[in-house]
């Protein structure tokens, strides 16, 4: 694996969005039906690979050249919903992110700025065509946003073993997810006024309006399970612990909400540390 590779693909967490196909026009409505029907599709392992192909070639090639085909599927009460992987829209969205999160030499020898720069440019030309797009997949390295965990509740939460291993998740309908959004943002401006837990979460509270609201979300630890001891995860009960933390809140509980935050920062903390050591 590159420099380049290791640098952009690191282990990750995604949130995602499922939508009903009524809510796509044409044509792309009838190309999801029909792409939902395959026998086979393809998983998060295959979106990882065909991620990591385009950052082999020297120099790399951070952004792919054409969009995605491809989408997760999920049948949501008889209704097939598609969350599309709209891989170079993400490439290039990352890549806006990449000079905060690396040192400048770092990313020069990871990415060379004239490369830089023509994806820069590429997805400027895109944008003015495509002024509405937005990500159904949004991603965050080493950790789960505690935002995030706003979304769903402890009962939600799924630990499977499958053919790739360990998968970790959670998923919830769309009135569900808005719902807890709007409940933890009062909660979190009665009590705090204001900070970034709070304009985090009014951003994904933002994003989550964009689409249908009989969509399913999807929160997935994605690789993190790969990389974190084996039950370290397994018995991660974070969703539990920002309801609790929300709740004391409420009640006017500093101490009982100082608890639920401090078992959330120890466990992410210790999960993050690990970036330095890979």
């Amino acid at each position: 694996m590159t420099l380049a590779s290791s640098v952009i693909v690191p282990y990750a967490a995604y949130l995602r969005v499922y939508e009903p196909l009524g809510a796509f026009p044409e044509p792309e409505r009838t190309h999801w039906a029909a792409y939902a029907k395959r026998d086979e599709l393809p998983g998060v392992q295959d979106e990882l690979r065909r991620s990591l192909a385009d950052l082999l070639p020297v120099p790399p090639v951070p952004v792919p050249v054409h969009e995605s085909a491809d989408a997760f599927v999920a049948v949501v009460d008889g209704v097939t919903c598609v969350c599309p992987w709209r891989t170079r829209l993400r490439g290039w969205l990352a890549l806006e992110e990449l000079p905060e999160r690396l040192p400048g030499p770092l990313l020069d020898a990871a990415l060379p700025p004239v490369v830089r720069r023509q994806a820069a440019s590429d997805y400027e030309q895109w944008l003015e065509r495509n002024p509405d797009a937005r990500p159904w997949i949004r991603s965050a390295t080493w950790h789960v946003p505690v935002r995030w965990f706003v979304l769903f509740a402890d009962e939600e939460r799924e630990c499977t073993k499958g053919d790739d291993g360990l998968i970790l998740r959670y998923r919830t309908p769309m009135v569900q997810a808005r719902r807890r959004v709007a409940r933890g943002l009062k909660v979190l401006k009665e009590a705090l006024g204001e900070g970034p837990l709070i304009d985090g979460l009014v951003d994904v509270g933002r994003w989550l309006e964009e689409f249908h609201p009989r969509s399913l979300v999807e929160l997935d630890y994605g690789g993190l399970v790969h990389v974190v001891p084996a039950g370290q995860l397994e018995d991660d009960r974070s969703a539990a612990d920002v309801a609790e933390g929300l709740a004391a809140l409420r009640d006017g509980d500093g101490e009982r909400a100082g608890s639920a935050y401090e078992r959330l920062t120890d466990r992410w903390s210790e999960i993050r540390g690990r970036q330095n050591a890979s």
